[in-house]
């Protein structure tokens, strides 16, 4: 297959998938009150991107997945300052959706095909926990004050029982679905 005719299908394939994993993040199964929802697979497009077409399609779907999702429910820090803004831009959007292309990056190391999309999927999950516990402690937590749980707890703390209460869960099911998807039907993860 021409070089060319290989991008074009990446490109149709990446849209696709954007579109899919758009209408996924609609399907809310539980939304917490400042930001964050555990959604319906949403993510795993990105990553089944990542397996088929490699780290620099994934980056790439991410970063345009992540301007679709400021589009649909970008999220005014507190602050409002310029640096708020590009610091939510870059954590809560940019960086977090982009990490989900390094999923194939992290699944190399291992010959078993299933155990590496379960780390692979988790380990590019975890890298956007962190940029929501980074955003969350930086950016949005004067939202603790809110909480009468979080009294007390450092602004880090607040952030990563906030942030990993939705991404965790997020995380687990996504997990679980890729590694179904990838034992029931390998040719969507195959390398194209």
């Amino acid at each position: 297959m021409s070089n060319k005719r290989t991008n074009t299908r990446a490109m149709v394939e990446c849209a696709l998938m954007i579109a899919v994993g758009t209408v996924l993040a609609q399907i809310k199964l539980f939304t917490m009150p400042y930001g964050g929802s555990v959604t319906l697979v949403s993510s795993l497009p990105f990553i089944l991107v990542s397996f088929r077409h490699g780290t620099k399609w994934g980056l790439f779907t991410g970063f345009a997945n992540s301007l679709l999702q400021m589009l649909t429910g970008f999220y005014m820090p507190p602050a409002g300052t310029l640096t708020a803004v590009a610091g939510s831009v870059l954590l809560d959007y940019i960086l977090a959706f982009m990490s989900l292309g390094l999923a194939c990056a992290f699944s190399k190391p291992f010959k078993n095909r299933i155990i590496g999309v379960a780390v692979g999927s988790s380990a590019a999950f975890f890298l956007r926990l962190l940029c929501s516990i980074s955003a969350g402690a930086l950016l949005w937590g004067s939202y603790q004050s809110y909480y009468e749980w979080a009294v007390g707890l450092s602004v880090w703390e607040y952030s990563i029982i906030y942030n990993a209460s939705y991404m965790i869960p997020e995380m687990i099911i996504t997990t679980v679905a890729a590694v179904l998807v990838a034992s029931l039907a390998p040719d969507f993860f195959k390398k194209q």
